[in-house]
């Protein structure tokens, strides 16, 4: 018998998350999901509330959509990214860009991570819980 636990199971450590969507109904479902998987989530419903809750918490993880108004998920990355507290935060692009250059445009925005709607809640939750390479 192993003593490693599912990267989701009880030994897994509980992540303080920014969830960023202006679809208020998606934000909310990942928030669920996270939570039940143990986690701390916080939503942002677009990159000017994310940008105040960037000042608020210090997430672990921010999970954002590209395509937000006033500024896109690539343009807030860079300034969150900027924050000297954020250097450790895993950054993953949840979105429906999912063009050939779109991981590459989010590489260079900060994100470590790209994933295309619809979510892959099982590889989401590995990779908030550390156990998935990037890219």
């Amino acid at each position: 018998m192993s003593d490693e636990s599912p990267p989701n199971g009880p030994a897994a450590k509980a992540k303080t998350i920014l969830v960023v969507d202006d679809n208020a109904d998606v934000a909310e479902g990942l928030r669920e999901v996270l939570e039940g998987a143990g986690h701390t989530a916080v939503v942002a419903t677009g990159s000017v509330q994310a940008l105040a809750l960037g000042s608020e918490i210090t997430p672990d993880v921010v999970i954002s959509d590209i395509e937000l108004p006033v500024m896109d998920g690539y343009e807030l990355a860079l300034h969150l990214r900027a924050r000297p507290e954020l250097s450790n935060t895993v950054f993953i692009a949840l979105t429906g860009y999912g063009q050939a250059h779109d991981p590459r445009h989010s590489r260079e925005s900060g994100f470590q991570h790209h994933l295309v709607k619809p979510v892959d809640i099982d590889r989401l939750l590995r990779i908030v819980a550390g156990g998935a390479s990037a890219y």
